[in-house]
């Protein structure tokens, strides 16, 4: 099916649709938020197809916290990530993991927590989902600025985040690092690649 996309296109570009699920099977699940399991899926309007497999990530959703200052330098966290066994640059972050919290509020505590920082400005930049092939993790991104030090109260760094560092990167030193692979951290090349579109549109406040 051909689609011609223009700024008109019906349907608002996205929209919500479910297939349906015949089979569903827990290949992992435990006490924490994300899970694994198992779909076997069926093709609307085509009953004689058979049901095919899709993985699928249960995750709860997160946020990531592009923290700017006066001098346009952004906040960022030095990071090992076991999986993709690299040492990453990325910017505060943290999963949705409590029932009812909403985005905005889980932004503020992962920037108090990992960072020790507040920020009285805020703003969203935008709301991305990260690998809809495998996962329904949507991370919204926002803006802090105005940024104060602070303590992180009763939280304590612990595993990977206890080994790690922050410190200040330029702006536009960020952008060029994202660009050319220096910093391959996918969240933190959206949301400043995100800040630099809106700044250029004079979108910013």
């Amino acid at each position: 099916m051909d689609i011609s996309v223009s700024s008109d296109f019906p349907g608002g570009w996205e929209r919500p649709e479910r297939w349906p699920v015949v089979e569903s099977t827990d290949l992992h699940r435990d006490d924490w938020v994300m899970a694994l399991r198992r779909d076997r899926i069926q093709q609307p309007g085509a009953p004689t197809e058979t049901p095919f497999g899709r993985l699928v990530l249960e995750h709860p959703g997160a946020v990531v916290v592009l923290a700017v200052d006066a001098e346009d330098r952004v906040l960022v966290l030095s990071q090992y990530r076991h999986p993709a066994g690299r040492r990453f640059l990325e910017l505060p972050a943290g999963l949705i993991d409590e029932a009812g919290e909403e985005p905005l509020d889980v932004a503020r505590r992962e920037l108090r927590e990992e960072a020790a920082y507040a920020a009285a400005r805020w703003r969203p930049l935008l709301t991305a989902y990260s690998s809809p092939g495998i996962s329904a993790e949507r991370i919204h991104y926002f803006l802090a600025r105005d940024l104060t030090s602070v303590d992180r109260g009763d939280f304590v760094l612990a595993h990977e985040e206890a080994d790690m560092s922050s410190g200040w990167v330029p702006v536009e030193d960020l952008i060029d690092a994202a660009l050319d692979g220096r910093a391959q951290d996918a969240p933190m090349a959206v949301a400043v690649l995100a800040y630099d579109a809106l700044r250029r549109r004079g979108r910013l406040d």
